[in-house]
């Protein structure tokens, strides 16, 4: 099965200010990404406010995305719900679209607190779409699952024929690192954390990640990985540094789903509100970020549209 390599984006939902999906920045957003060196998207997911979505906006979104993907520019659709059924349905309209991927994370309710739990709820969704990869999401600190990720490989391998792998965020790099040695690298293991993409380079052997810093961020991000590449260590190391002042600072603005949604609109890319019960930025937290932001020389360093 195909690994991928490189960084792909996990996108945010754009809405309008009524709250209702807004598709028109789609096409844009994803020449945005392909521009700034980006591999493709993970859709749906924690960014992009998946859990607050409709099945029917999220399949809406999902064609979209399909549709606004250049050749070789990968489509990842999260189809984890907390209805399995609801699951089964996005993973049957994302191979009939043409999707890359699929992927899911636990639900957070209700709560999954045994492997074979996890591996029964990933094995329907995967035989939903039998000829997609199939991607566990591990984001513990969201559903609650702190299960053993090799626990969950072990369980799978052989019995889920489309399962591709793990994104792995969580804090554990010494676990990443024994998922990615399993059986000579069996499965492809995405890193999660943009906080420690260096350090999962040099002790994981991390060839693909997935981000959510890497819409705004995704140069600096890219160029971490590239000078590893050419054994630039010194350039990798403050790239990865900058990368850390700029999270710094989204966590002090709730995140990055709402303070990182909110510098998309300083660069000139406003995707709009966050849904409710998200506490969206107020003019004055706005005008504070920019500052902060403007201290670390962001603006220089950010993506080009």
């Amino acid at each position: 099965m195909e690994k991928i390599i490189g960084l792909i984006d996990a996108p945010f939902t754009p809405f309008h200010p009524n709250g209702d999906v807004n598709l028109q920045p789609i096409e844009a957003y994803a020449s945005m990404l392909v521009k700034n060196g980006l591999k493709g998207v993970f859709i749906n997911g924690s960014s992009g406010e998946g859990y607050m979505l409709t099945t029917e906006e999220r399949m809406l979104l999902a064609e979209k995305w399909a549709v606004a993907a250049s050749a070789g520019f990968k489509v990842i659709v999260h189809v984890g719900s907390c209805c399995l059924r609801e699951s089964e349905k996005l993973a049957r309209h994302a191979q009939q679209i043409g999707a890359w991927g699929i992927g899911a994370m636990a639900p957070p309710f209700p709560k999954i607190g045994r492997v074979e739990e996890l591996v029964r709820y990933c094995e329907v969704i995967a035989a939903a779409a039998p000829e997609l990869p199939f991607y566990y999401y591990h984001i513990p600190a969201f559903n609650g699952a702190y299960l053993p990720m090799i626990s969950l490989l072990e369980a799978v391998d052989g019995r889920i024929p489309n399962f591709a792998g793990i994104k792995y965020t969580y804090e554990s790099l010494y676990e990443y690192n024994q998922c990615c040695q399993y059986k000579n690298g069996k499965f492809d293991m995405l890193h999660g954390q943009d906080e420690t993409i260096l350090p999962s380079l040099a002790q994981g052997g991390a060839k693909g990640g997935i981000g959510g810093t890497t819409n705004y961020n995704g140069r600096e991000l890219v160029g971490i990985i590239e000078a590893w590449k050419r054994g630039d260590v010194e350039t990798a190391r403050e790239k990865q540094n900058f990368s850390q002042e700029v999270i710094n600072v989204i966590c002090r603005y709730r995140g990055n789903i709402v303070g990182g949604k909110r510098i998309m609109k300083l660069m000139g890319f406003d995707l709009g509100p966050n849904r409710v019960p998200f506490r969206n930025m107020t003019d004055d937290e706005e005008v504070a970020m920019c500052r902060e932001l403007e201290k670390i020389g962001f603006f220089e360093r950010c993506n080009r549209f």
